[in-house]
């Protein structure tokens, strides 16, 4: 492994302050130093989170601040786009990072040097930051691969594995960097963007490294992006679109079981029935018939 060789942590900010300050100290307790931080504030409307990170005084770390909002494909990708690390990862600005997490991510590149992507071990966490697992980290848990790890997939294997059940912590991956910002993020999603990047990389000959040294802690709480997104019904609007489109390409590159688990699409839909008593509990009638619709479609 190259001394040169580190990770980018890129980290796009809009959400609690607290949260926010937790996850820059746990980049700043790695206990290797191989590493950037680029901070990218989204205009949130409170400007003291920008404020405190603009005043850490280390020289890895560099802050940006939108001075309109962009929304999170576009910050996404500009995550990418401001990297230039072999490794990239786009961190959750409510996630922690373990102290060994960049040790960890260098000693599975030396390893899988040609990987497009390595998912580290990871932990759930709630919004106080204890451990929990919901039904859809139960449901995650039976889709995601068994077997000795580190455990790597690729080409159909992977998209199959993917499809059948999006079981990745998304920011918790590091991301090859140059196969990443050449690819880029997919415009138009907000919610599929990370399995559209996974898959996009399967299908350009890279592979997936999947560990289970807990390294990280992925937070899950009702206030997230992907919670709200759930209960409302719009998540599985774009995932319907998305995984339609899927069964139609994996069929015409002749990926017949990937285009099989596209078109089923079971765990999405078993995670949108599972989200319909809380939208009925918010009275959010149209919401529930979107998850409806969805989960029970033929």
């Amino acid at each position: 492994m190259s001394e040169s060789e580190r990770v980018d942590i890129m980290l796009p900010f809009y959400g609690r302050e607290d949260h926010f300050r937790d996850a820059v100290a746990s980049v700043l307790a790695q206990d290797s130093d191989r590493w950037r931080l680029v901070i990218i504030d989204d205009a949130y409307p409170d400007r003291a989170p920008f404020e405190w990170a603009a005043s850490v005084a280390d020289s890895r770390v560099e802050v940006i601040r939108h001075e309109v909002n962009l929304g999170i494909n576009r910050s996404f990708q500009e995550c990418l786009e401001r990297s230039n690390a072999t490794w990239v990862t786009i961190f959750g600005c409510d996630d922690l990072m373990h102290p060994r997490y960049v040790t960890r991510i260098l000693e599975l590149a030396e390893r899988y040097p040609h990987a497009g992507l390595l998912h580290p071990g990871t932990e759930i966490i709630d919004a106080e930051g204890r451990p929990t697992r919901s039904l859809v980290d139960t449901a995650k848990a039976f889709y995601r691969p068994r077997g000795p790890k580190p455990l790597q997939l690729s080409g159909e294997d992977m998209a199959v594995s993917l499809t059948r059940g999006n079981w990745m912590n998304f920011p918790a991956i590091a991301w090859n960097g140059e196969l990443a910002r050449r690819i880029g993020f997919s415009p138009g999603y907000d919610v599929v963007q990370d399995l559209a990047l996974a898959l996009d990389v399967c299908e350009q000959g890279g592979s997936l490294v999947l560990d289970d040294d807990v390294v990280f802690s992925y937070r899950r709480h009702a206030t997230s992006v992907s919670s709200w997104k759930a209960v409302d019904g719009s998540r599985f609007v774009e995932e319907s679109a998305y995984f339609g489109h899927l069964a139609d390409h994996f069929r015409a590159r002749g990926w017949r079981r990937a285009a099989r688990a596209a078109r089923r699409h079971l765990s999405s839909r078993m995670n949108a029935l599972t989200t319909v008593p809380a939208a009925l509990m918010g009275r959010d009638t149209r919401g529930a018939g979107v998850l409806l619709r969805h989960a029970l479609r033929p």
